[in-house]
């Protein structure tokens, strides 16, 4: 099969019926807000210094970030069944945008950290209204539309943090971070311009209880169960090694803060193609043979992490690394498609909630590991965790 009529055919399905649109505003507003997420991985180092804040304390500042991303997920997933996600997406940008203006006139250190918790707040209203209105524009290629927006999410991880940290070591990490505002005011206003007013399942369904019989019955589903055990532990792992790698690589390596912020930048352009081959990957083979093949390379590259100290070798490592970021696409498309429609937000909501606040301990813990000294002990953690999700997947999904 020609690879590049492939391609052109996936994307004429996505685009076709006015959907392309919808698609691109939803993707490109995500694109926004992960990357001020991972701006702060970035300029973490010059927050360190303003601040005066240890490893320790800057892995929480990192966690409350994740906290924040995850706590909204549930009641946006609700409100996601009950109203319209479009609604839903645009207040969840404007609060992110609000967030972001606090967080760069923080006076104190105390500010700094609730400023934070508020951009993570607006960001955790984005995801699963996301999830559910791409679901229902594309029943049948929701691996395909979900791993397009996911990979404009690392689009803009991979164009904005290097663009913030050369803005930051110009004018000041301030303004690096401040850079996004307007991008975000303006992707609220395309959400509510474009989307739709409504698409999810309301009325009497939720009056009756419908919805709670239904989520009770989907979660007994062990695939469910499984599939949020999975995440969790992605989540745990991603987020750990995020949260840290600039300044591991600046402060372990001999590589200088423009170069660590590169490579940085790195990892997520090459999730930029992972992301739609792994959702097609989904769409085709199915969710054991594509999680193990997204999820082997990043056990090898984090274990062999501390042991290169060669640019040369730190670059193949990062895009070895770099094809954990296709897991999302998988497991977020099974478990949109395990719910049922009238459940779908608010199962998403509890099974994403939970296993990003579990998830979001990931780099306090892993700050406390790098101040103690062991800051390569901690990739060996990580690429042993890694290998438990490769191996959980081969014995729970047996040919």
């Amino acid at each position: 099969m020609n690879p590049l009529a492939s391609i052109r055919r996936e994307a004429a399905a996505l685009w076709s019926d006015g959907r392309g649109w919808s698609l691109s505003v939803v993707a490109g507003t995500w694109g926004l807000l992960l990357g001020v997420r991972m701006i702060y991985p970035v300029l973490l180092p010059s927050i360190r210094e303003t601040f005066d804040l240890s490893l320790t304390v800057a892995g929480l500042l990192v966690t409350i970030l994740w906290l924040g991303s995850a706590i909204g997920q549930l009641p946006s997933g609700m409100l996601a069944d009950r109203y319209s996600e479009r609604s839903v997406m645009a207040a969840g940008v404007l609060v992110a945008a609000l967030g972001v203006s606090l967080v760069v006139l923080a006076p104190t250190a105390a500010v700094l950290f609730g400023a934070t918790a508020l951009v993570g707040l607006g960001q955790s209203l984005y995801p699963i209204a996301r999830i559910t209105i791409l679901t229902d524009m594309y029943p049948d290629r929701i691996g395909s539309a979900l791993g397009v927006t996911m990979a404009t999410g690392d689009l803009g991880q991979t164009v904005f943090p290097p663009i913030a940290g050369a803005v930051a070591a110009a004018v000041a990490w301030q303004a690096g971070l401040g850079m996004m505002i307007p991008g975000l005011l303006v992707g609220a206003l395309a959400l509510v311009v474009v989307l739709p007013a409504q698409t999810g399942a309301t009325g009497s369904e939720t009056e009756d209880g419908g919805t709670l019989r239904e989520l009770i019955a989907d979660l007994r589903e062990g695939d469910i169960l499984f599939f949020a055990f999975i995440l969790f532990l992605y989540i745990l792992v991603w987020q750990s090694f995020t949260s840290f790698y600039p300044t591991y690589l600046a402060e372990q390596k001999p590589l200088s803060e423009t170069t660590a912020g590169l490579l940085f930048s790195l990892f997520f352009a090459v999730g930029v193609v992972v992301k739609p081959a792994a959702g097609v990957a989904y769409d085709r083979i199915g969710p054991r043979r594509s999680l193990v093949a997204v999820l082997s390379g990043p056990v090898l590259g984090l274990a062999a992490l501390p042991l290169v100290d060669s640019l040369a070798g730190i670059i193949v490592i990062t895009a070895l690394v770099s094809t954990m970021l296709g897991s999302g696409a998988i497991t977020q498309s099974f478990l949109s498609e395990a719910f049922s429609e009238e459940a779908r937000g608010t199962g998403l909501g509890i099974v994403r909630t939970t296993a990003a606040t579990l998830g979001a301990a990931g780099p306090l813990v892993f700050g406390l590991i790098a101040d103690r000294g062991f800051f390569d002990e901690g990739y060996f953690l990580l690429a042993g965790l890694m290998a438990v999700i490769v191996l959980l997947t081969l014995q729970f999904f047996e040919e």
